[in-house]
């Protein structure tokens, strides 16, 4: 079992929820890059994973479900997934830290307006050829008490029947992943 991890905000593949994974998902290999924050390098970086590598299995939190939802054709869960990330990101425009370590050891990064219309440019298609074979491949888990943003209503309405709600913030902790979020994804790796 190949399972590709994609973080989100001003994170990196350090991030707990990839260690979750590999103690919770035993015996699978957990591929979890940093992703960077120009849209079009973030894009092509996670195209040519999954093409060299074809994961079995992609799991995005936050920005991370923005992008694991553009994966077409790849057995997907979104946890807290923002899909309008450019209104976020011009709230923040400027530098920010990031919050767990980068393998090329960047402390921070730059988010601007033209990051920001890359990001508006890839919403504005970002649910394009939304098939019946991919609703059925996607799942989604939403903490009811998101801090941070909340797309529940709007993925019920792409994606009927793929919702899922849990007790919890945006960041899940790892009891809440394997309460909650793993039947979910025992379930997504039994159809596969």
């Amino acid at each position: 079992m190949k399972i590709l991890f994609i973080h989100g905000l001003a994170s990196s593949g350090a991030y707990k929820m990839a260690s979750s994974l590999r103690i919770l998902v035993k015996g699978s290999e957990v591929i979890a890059p940093d992703v960077p924050i120009d849209p079009k390098e973030a894009l092509d970086l996670l195209l040519r994973i999954c093409r060299d590598e074809q994961p079995d299995l992609v799991v995005g939190h936050s920005l991370g479900g923005f992008w694991a939802q553009k994966l077409r054709g790849y057995r997907k869960m979104l946890v807290n997934p923002d899909f309008h990330v450019s209104r976020l990101l011009r709230s923040k425009i400027g530098t920010m830290d990031y919050l767990s370590p980068r393998k090329d050891g960047a402390l921070s990064f730059e988010i601007t307006e033209e990051i920001c219309k890359g990001y508006e440019e890839i919403e504005s298609s970002e649910f394009d050829n939304l098939t019946t074979e991919e609703i059925g491949l996607t799942s989604g888990m939403f903490a009811d008490k998101d801090e941070m943003v909340d797309c529940f209503d709007e993925f019920c309405s792409l994606y009927p029947g793929r919702g899922h709600r849990y007790p919890g913030t945006h960041l899940p902790t790892y009891p809440e992943i394997k309460q909650y979020m793993l039947p979910v994804l025992k379930q997504q790796i039994q159809e596969i």
